[in-house]
C-alpha cells in the first residue's frame, strides 16, 4: 500500500490494561502494534490511530481516556524521533484539525472510540465522520476484529484503499495454518471456567485435530458427564448431557479427549482455604476442584511435549491464586519445551496470554495472540466482521 504524503487511519487495539494512577501495566498491544505504525512513519505517512479503551459505555469518562495512552507512546516514540499528537476527540473539528496540522512522519492518537454510542452500534454517520480523517483506511486491530463496530466493519467501504496491518496478517498467518496445515499431531488445550463459551471451538475442534485437552472449571462438566461426583466443583448442569455428546463424538472421530484424572480441591474459592489432591473419582463433597492435579499435569506435558503444533485457550485453573496455579504453569512450560524442539506453539489471547505472560514464557512460545475471543472464533471458523469488511 502506497502511503507516501497520506493520512492512514488505523484501528489498533489499545485497550491496555492501567493501574490506579494510570500508568499502563502492559504495554503488549501497543509494541505488537508498533511495526503498522512505523512502517507507515517511515514511508511518509501520517499514522492516525483509533481505539477504545475499556467500557465507558457511550459517553465520555475522564477514566477511559486515551491520553496516558498517547503519553506512553510518545515515550516509546522518542528514541525513534517521531512526534505523537493526542486529539481530545476522535470526530469532528477537534480530531481534523489535529489530523491536519499533523506533519507527514508523524503519530495522532485520537480519544475513545467508545465516548460514543454510535461506535458500538456501527452507526453510519459516525463511520463517516471518522472516515473524513484518512486516505487509506487499515484495521490492525485483532482483538477487535470479531465485532463489528463502526472502527472495524462500518468504515471500511468508505475507503477505496484498505488493508490488514502487519499484526493481524501475523495473528491470521499463525492461526489460519494450525487449522488448515499444522505439523502434525495437532494439540488443542481447552481450560477455563465454563464449556459453554468453548462448545463450538471444540465441535470445530474434532474434525482437525489430534488430541484435545480439557481443564479448568469445564472439565467437571465433562466428569459429570461420566457419572463421576464432583462435590461443590462448578457444574453446568445444562450442559451435562453435551459433554457426553461431545466426548462420543470424539471416540467416534478417532480424536484423544483427554480428561483430568486428578485434581486439587479446595474447602472454599479462596487462596488461604485447606487443600489435597485427589482422584478425579474421588472428589470428597463440599470440596471444589480449582486446578488439574500432578498426575494430569504429567499426562498433558506428555502429549504436548509430542505435538507439532500446539493451540491454547483458557487457564487449567484458578492460576491468579497461588495455590491453583501449578497446572497453568505446568502447561506453559511444556508449551516452552515444545516449541524449543520444533513445534508451533499458538496461545490465545486473553487469560491464557496473561498466563504465559506470567509465568516467563511469553517469549518462549511460537505466537500469543492480542485477541482472546476473536482467536476463539476464528477457530470455531466464524468469519471474521473486521477482516471481511477488507475484502469486499
Amino acid at each position: 500500500m502506497d502511503v507516501a504524503g497520506k493520512r492512514v487511519l488505523v484501528r489498533v487495539d489499545f485497550n491496555v490494561p492501567q493501574d490506579e494512577q494510570g500508568a499502563i501495566t502492559d504495554d503488549t498491544r501497543i509494541v505488537e502494534s508498533l511495526p503498522t505504525i512505523m512502517s507507515i512513519v517511515d514511508r511518509g505517512g501520517v499514522a492516525i490511530l483509533m481505539s477504545h479503551l475499556g467500557r465507558p459505555k457511550g459517553k465520555p469518562n475522564p477514566k477511559y481516556s486515551l491520553r496516558p495512552v498517547a503519553e506512553h507512546l510518545s515515550a516509546l516514540m522518542r528514541a525513534r524521533g517521531v512526534a505523537v499528537n493526542f486529539a481530545a476527540e476522535c470526530t469532528g473539528p477537534v480530531a481534523e484539525s489535529a489530523v491536519q496540522q499533523a506533519p507527514f512522519g508523524s503519530i495522532v492518537l485520537l480519544e475513545n472510540l467508545r465516548f460514543h454510542a454510535e461506535e458500538e452500534a456501527n452507526d453510519p454517520s459516525f463511520c463517516a465522520a471518522l472516515a473524513k480523517l484518512g486516505d487509506v483506511y487499515c484495521n490492525d486491530a485483532f482483538g477487535t476484529a470479531h465485532r463489528a463496530h463502526a472502527s472495524t466493519a462500518g468504515i471500511a467501504s468508505h475507503f477505496a484503499a484498505r488493508c490488514a496491518g502487519l499484526l493481524i496478517m501475523k495473528e491470521l498467518q499463525y492461526l489460519g495454518s494450525a487449522l488448515a496445515n499444522p505439523k502434525r499431531p495437532l494439540v488443542a488445550i481447552m481450560g477455563g471456567s465454563k464449556i459453554s463459551g468453548k462448545i463450538d471451538v471444540i465441535n470445530a475442534l474434532l474434525s482437525s485435530c489430534d488430541t484435545i485437552l480439557i481443564g479448568g472449571g469445564m472439565m467437571f462438566t465433562f466428569l459429570k458427564a461420566k457419572g463421576l461426583g464432583v462435590g461443590s466443583s462448578l457444574v453446568e448442569e445444562d450442559k451435562v448431557e453435551l459433554a457426553g455428546e461431545l466426548m462420543r463424538r470424539a471416540e467416534a472421530a478417532g480424536v484423544r479427549l483427554l480428561i483430568p484424572v486428578d485434581t486439587v480441591v479446595a474447602s472454599a474459592f479462596a487462596d488461604t482455604a485447606d487443600t489435597k489432591t485427589v482422584a478425579a473419582e474421588a472428589i470428597p463433597d463440599g470440596m471444589m476442584g480449582l486446578d488439574i492435579g500432578p498426575q494430569t499435569e504429567t499426562l498433558f506435558s506428555d502429549a504436548i511435549r509430542t505435538a507439532g503444533t500446539v493451540v491454547w485457550n483458557g487457564p487449567m485453573g484458578v492460576f491468579e491464586f497461588t495455590n491453583f496455579q501449578s497446572g497453568t504453569r505446568a502447561i506453559a512450560d511444556a508449551l516452552a519445551a515444545a516449541t524449543s524442539s520444533g513445534a508451533v506453539t499458538i496461545v490465545g489471547g486473553g487469560d491464557s496470554a496473561a498466563a504465559v505472560t506470567q509465568f516467563g514464557h511469553a517469549k518462549n512460545v511460537t505466537h500469543v495472540s492480542t485477541g482472546g475471543g476473536a482467536s476463539l472464533e476464528f477457530l470455531e471458523g466464524k468469519a471474521l466482521p473486521g477482516v471481511i469488511a477488507l475484502e469486499a
